[in-house]
């Protein structure tokens, strides 16, 4: 077969992007056991519960782009939307399954043409509440911003801060930034310093005649930029709204509500892996503390999706879903709370082992 791809004409040689097309739906567990062949050694990295491919289904795999096993992989041809649900859950929360995963809004751009009427009520969230004091001075970033909030949709609202005729959960004001003002505060609470980038992405695609898809080619220059100009800089955190119902976005934790989350991450970048951990890690502190906030960690790449969100500018860069669209910000407010403090944990417990080291 190399033979064959590399001796033809230049003409009609199969390109990287067709190969890698073709091979996209084959498990890494199959390349694997083609490995081994030639080397044992590698039959120690098979997966748990492994068994050996069969030839006939990894030739079946690479012709069609069908996964016997994954119904998605077909339907997504033929039914219109269902790629959308073409991501991969890692780690499942409680009640996260295919059916209720983060789904990302992509609206046309006609729809911010439209003129805004004035929000009818101003939800005031409560305090937050007072940090317990302590003789032991709490550990402290200084003057030093570690993280960068930042929304690549930033105008993603959510109903409840929308006059009730509202049809379009999107605004210029009563967003998802307000969620990424509060998630700074707290870490700053934390004495973890936090940067808030309120760059109008929205406005930006606008103005330079660009579409909503792509939003994310906008957001990284904000990233770029940040990370040139700021050497402190160590985490960068994106934060979205998710368009599922609430019964799915929303949990009870000691008789409060709170806008459940969902950790995503592209999987179209190389050590995308190192991202994962990261995610992983969060959800495992998140449901010790918050028994299930967290809806789980998912991947996304594939055709539908941008598969980086500028998650391959930094091993520490995550999305964060943050409630659906019928989250109130009273919700949405805990939940910053308690991202603060699960990441406060894991951040100061990092710089312990880096020191020690």
């Amino acid at each position: 077969m190399i033979g064959l791809l590399t001796s033809i004409q230049p003409a009609y040689r199969l390109s990287s992007s067709t190969l890698h097309t073709w091979t996209s739906q084959i498990d890494g567990s199959s390349f694997l056991h083609l490995m081994s062949m030639e080397n044992r050694v590698f039959q120690g990295a098979y997966p748990e519960g492994y068994e050996d491919p069969r030839i006939s289904e990894m030739i079946f795999q690479t012709a069609t782009s069908i996964q016997p096993d994954d119904p998605r992989s077909f339907l997504g041809r033929e039914l219109p939307g269902f790629s959308a649900f073409d991501g991969q859950i890692v780690v499942a929360g409680e009640g996260t399954n295919y059916t209720t995963m983060a789904v990302e809004s992509a609206p046309p751009m006609e729809i911010f043409d439209k003129k805004e009427k004035e929000i009818v009520t101003e939800e005031q969230p409560d305090e937050q509440e007072d940090q317990p004091s302590s003789d032991q001075a709490l550990p402290t970033t200084g003057d030093r911003d570690v993280v960068l909030i930042y929304h690549t949709h930033n105008r993603e609202s959510y109903f409840p801060l929308l006059p009730e005729d509202a049809t379009d959960a999107f605004h210029s004001k009563a967003n998802i930034t307000l969620v990424g003002d509060r998630l700074a505060q707290s870490l700053e609470d934390n004495g973890i310093g936090a940067k808030v980038d309120k760059t109008d992405i929205t406005k930006k695609l606008k103005d330079k005649g660009m579409e909503y898809y792509e939003s994310y080619e906008m957001s990284r220059t904000v990233v770029q930029e940040a990370m040139s100009t700021e050497g402190d800089l160590q985490y960068y955190f994106d934060l979205h709204r998710d368009s599922i119902d609430k019964q799915y976005t929303t949990t009870d934790i000691n008789d409060q509500s709170f806008a459940r989350i969902f950790f995503v991450i592209g999987g179209e970048y190389a050590h995308y892996e190192q991202n994962l951990k990261l995610a992983n890690d969060l959800h495992k502190k998140m449901e010790e503390a918050y028994p299930g906030l967290s809806r789980g960690v998912m991947t996304k790449k594939g055709s539908g999706t941008n598969g980086k969100f500028n998650q391959d500018l930094s091993q520490n860069a995550i999305l964060i879903e943050f409630g659906g669209v019928e989250n109130t910000l009273e919700e949405l407010y805990r939940s910053a709370d308690a991202v603060a403090d699960v990441f406060s944990d894991f951040y100061w417990q990092a710089e312990k082992v880096s020191g020690d080291q």
